[in-house]
């Protein structure tokens, strides 16, 4: 049995919404629970129809049309349709539901501006107003290269007045990691930010963007968001989007395109082991459902609340943090390093701001945590209840830390999801105990089980599965013809039941535990990672002949190691090392840099001709090795059991 970290109080469970949403629930269905939520989790799973239609209700979320049915009647959890006969758009949502100051920004360099209710909702009428000016119309694809301000924010939501399809991505991308993303899906408008803050330093990428403009065929106008009072150097022919927010000759008369709860919103980027990266199609209805569920009912987030997450616009938790202003709360927005200038800058900005809802990445406690960063002895953060941590598991140790020396009296909601769903599968739940090393609830709605190889519920550790469909589960991939890459990413380990690929194990406490990524997908510090992105720089260097790249578990995280084996019986030099590694940086990011080159002899494949990742990954971090006999030559496994330059 875990350790016992942290109780609510009776006070805090009584105020809390999910103890209003129990009751709520007991009224209308004349169902007693006694805030026993695995009794209520359970309702939801076996009356997911009534669940999900007194959710959309209780929420207060507007649409137009009927409620009934609740999801459609087909054979196969990735044909679902939930709400069929709604219409819905998500920034009205937004915009009807802020307070008087909806969004905060901050900077590294303690730049700090307010969005008043009145000014977001005049620059996102301004400028959706411009994109249909200029021929935007529904289910276009608008993308940003962006850093995460207000002008990003209201960008997106210009975009989703009309209906067209948001996609965006950080602007410490490389240029072959944007092509990659955003010529799969032919956007008609690219916006950027010119310059990013990190550790200190002023980034600019206006002559990637240039490159990137001129290589996307379908990109007709390009248009720059920089931080509102931006005094940036101008580029020529290139709108800027103060201009239009000031341009008195836009309509100022708010539309908003009624869609269908199931029309696409944003596309998302999860990379596999081949290929480009898979573009995830999400819809409009399911996750502003989902966001709002986890928001109010798992974080316990309420009206004029300030929530604050640290990413970037390039992670699904950007899209998940501005669905926060439809719970009336205020967003907090952040550009540039944690660490900058101090380790413990973001607890000094919560404190400044008084944060109520905390969100950062597990590696980032740890890393406080190496240092024993005395936060709570800094910091009063009196407004904070709770921390949230995601993007790797939170080890034990990150938990007993954030009770000794963050703060004793906070709400700590591990949670878990994924880019693929862009909301969790597990998460908080302020009516709970917290125990170390554990997310504390399967989240409403969602069916999640841990199963074995034969698809049965297990005790053990085992597979991360949905056995049920939720809203926020994707329409498909982009140019995916019948589903196809779709239903073999997900629904092809287990018939009909949605595999997550996370390793994972449910507790007797019913919590859950994730111990990392099953596939071959690489996560260090949660950025999920396809390996073809590095094989695709890799391999461009003349002296490489094929490359390998697999995660390596180290210090409560994920560190990449990439082996390569070279051409013509050569040596591996440190200036060849340098070169693979900055070229990485350049063209990806900075996440995708492995900690150690090695040089191999040759890369086992499978008799098929596939990379077998998966079995290096379990050699380097000590797994016992599967279907050995699956391999072409499996006699080249010996060479990797033993390197010494991996071992620190």
């Amino acid at each position: 049995m875990s350790e016992l970290l942290w109780s609510p109080q009776d006070e805090s469970i009584s105020s809390s919404n999910l103890s209003k949403f129990y009751s709520y629930i007991e009224d209308k269905f004349n169902t007693p629970f006694n805030s026993d939520y695995e009794l209520l989790w359970q309702w939801s799973i076996q009356h997911k129809n009534d669940f999900w239609a007194a959710l959309i209700e209780f929420l207060k979320i507007d649409f137009f049309g009927d409620i009934n049915p609740t999801l459609s009647s087909h054979k196969f959890i990735y044909d679902h349709e939930f709400f069929p006969n709604i219409k819905i758009n998500y920034a009205q949502n937004i915009l009807n539901k802020m307070n008087e100051n909806p969004i905060i920004f901050i900077n590294e360099k303690n730049f700090r501006i307010e969005v008043t209710k009145n000014e977001l909702l005049q620059k996102v009428t301004r400028l959706s107003a411009y994109f249909r000016s200029i021929g935007v119309k529904k289910g276009d694809r608008i993308a940003a290269v962006a850093v995460n301000t207000p002008n990003t924010v209201i960008a997106f939501l210009a975009t989703n007045c009309l209906g067209a399809i948001w996609s965006s991505c950080s602007p410490d991308f490389g240029e072959n990691a944007i092509l990659d993303r955003f010529t799969q899906i032919t956007p008609k408008v690219l916006l950027f930010s010119e310059v990013y803050l990190y550790g200190d330093k002023k980034i600019n990428i206006k002559e990637k963007i240039k490159s990137v403009f001129k290589k996307i065929n379908s990109a007709e106008h390009l248009l720059k968001i920089n931080y509102p009072d931006s005094k940036q150097d101008e580029l020529s022919n290139i709108k800027d989007f103060n201009s239009i927010f000031t341009d008195e000759a836009i309509n100022t008369n708010i539309m908003f395109e009624q869609c269908n709860f199931n029309d696409p919103m944003y596309i998302l980027y999860s990379s596999g082991t081949t290929g480009k990266p898979k573009c995830i199609i999400h819809n409009i209805g399911g996750p502003l459902l989902q966001h709002m569920k986890e928001h109010q009912l798992h974080c316990d987030l309420k009206q004029n609340d300030k929530i604050f997450y640290y990413t970037t616009c390039g992670w699904m938790m950007w899209n998940w943090l501005v669905s926060g202003v439809a719970s009336g709360a205020s967003i907090v927005l952040y550009d540039g390093s944690p660490f900058f200038p101090n380790k413990d800058s973001l607890f000094k900005m919560a404190d400044t701001e008084q944060v109520n809802i905390f969100g950062i990445s597990a590696k980032y406690i740890d890393s406080l945590r190496n240092d024993d960063v005395p936060i709570s002895k800094i910091y009063n953060l009196k407004n904070l209840k709770c921390i949230l941590s995601t993007g790797s598991p939170l080890s034990s140790d990150g938990f007993e830390y954030v009770y000794k020396k963050i703060k004793k009296n906070v709400h700590l909601a591990s949670i878990s999801g994924g880019t693929d769903i862009v909301s969790c599968f597990v998460g908080g739940n302020p009516m709970t105990p917290v125990y170390a090393g554990e997310i504390q609830s399967k989240c409403l709605g969602v069916e999640v089980d841990v199963v074995n190889n034969e698809c049965d519920s297990t005790k053990d550790k085992g597979e991360l599965v949905c056995r049920s469909s939720i809203p926020s589960m994707p329409i498909g991939f982009w140019n995916d013809k019948n589903k196809t890459n779709y239903i073999d990413s997900y629904f092809s380990q287990f018939n009909n039941i949605w595999s997550q690929g996370d390793y994972a194990q449910i507790t007797k406490n019913n919590g859950v535990i994730i111990y990392g990524r099953s596939d071959a997908t690489l996560n260090p510090g949660g950025i999920r990672i396809g390996t073809a992105e590095i094989y695709r720089v890799v391999e461009d260097f003349e002296a490489v002949e094929e490359s390998i790249a697999v995660g390596q578990n180290w210090d409560n995280d994920v560190r990449i190691i990439l082996f390569v084996k070279l051409n013509s019986n050569q040596i591996i030099s440190q200036s060849l090392k340098s070169d693979i590694t900055a070229s990485i940086k350049r063209k990806l990011s900075r996440r995708h840099a492995p900690a150690h080159i090695v040089q191999i002899k040759d890369i086992p494949k499978t008799r098929s001709g596939k990379i077998a990742e998966l079995t290096i990954r379990d050699i380097i971090n000590g797994v016992p090795v599967k279907n050995i006999d699956a391999l072409a030559n499996p006699e080249c496994l010996k060479e990797y059991q033993h390197i010494a330059e991996i071992k620190n």
